[in-house]
C-alpha cells in the first residue's frame, strides 16, 4: 500500500488542480460568455497535467527506485496515478457541476442549439452530468496512459 501512495497523493493534487482550473474558467467567463470559445481554452490545462504527471514520477522515482527508474517503472507508475485521476474524476465534475458553475449544462445547450451545431435532444444526451462524469473518468485514464508513457521517457534515469 505504501508503494502506490505516492500515486493517490499526486491523484489528489491533479483533481485539487483541476478543480482550480475549473473555478479559473469560471471566473474568467469561459463557461458563459465565452462559451463558444470553451472546447479550445480548456485544453491550456494539458501543461499542467504533464507537469502533475512528472513530478509524480520524479518524486517516486526518489523515494522508491532510490533515484533509478526504468521507462517500464516510470509507465507503470503512471498508469496507477490515471487509474487513481480517473476514479477521482466523477467527483470533480460532481463539484465542478453542481458547486462551482451549476449554468455550464445550461449555457452550452443554449449555445449549441443557438448555432445550429447539435438538435436539442443531441445536446441533452451530451451535455450532462452523468454523460460529464464517464467523459471525464475515460478520458482521464486515455491521456494518462499516453501522458506516463512520453513522460516516462524522460523521467528513467539508470
Amino acid at each position: 500500500m505504501k508503494k502506490i501512495f505516492i500515486e493517490f497523493k499526486w491523484a489528489v493534487i491533479f483533481t485539487i488542480t483541476m478543480l482550480s482550473w475549473m473555478l479559473l474558467e469560471k471566473t474568467l467567463g469561459w463557461h458563459e460568455e465565452q462559451i463558444a470559445d470553451h472546447q479550445w481554452l480548456t485544453m491550456l490545462f494539458a501543461p499542467f497535467a504533464i507537469l502533475m504527471y512528472l513530478l509524480e514520477m520524479r518524486e517516486k522515482r526518489r523515494r522508491v527506485y532510490g533515484g533509478k527508474m526504468t521507462w517500464l517503472q516510470g509507465f507503470i507508475s503512471g498508469i496507477i496515478l490515471s487509474v487513481f485521476v480517473a476514479l477521482l474524476s466523477p467527483l470533480a465534475q460532481y463539484i465542478t457541476h453542481n458547486y462551482i458553475t451549476p449554468q455550464y449544462f445550461n449555457n452550452v445547450i443554449e449555445y449549441s442549439v443557438t448555432n445550429d451545431l447539435m438538435t436539442r435532444e443531441k445536446a441533452n444526451e451530451y451535455f450532462n452530468i452523468n454523460s460529464y462524469m464517464w467523459q471525464s473518468a475515460i478520458g482521464a485514464f486515455g491521456f494518462g496512459v499516453i501522458t506516463a508513457a512520453v513522460v516516462a521517457i524522460f523521467v528513467r534515469k539508470k
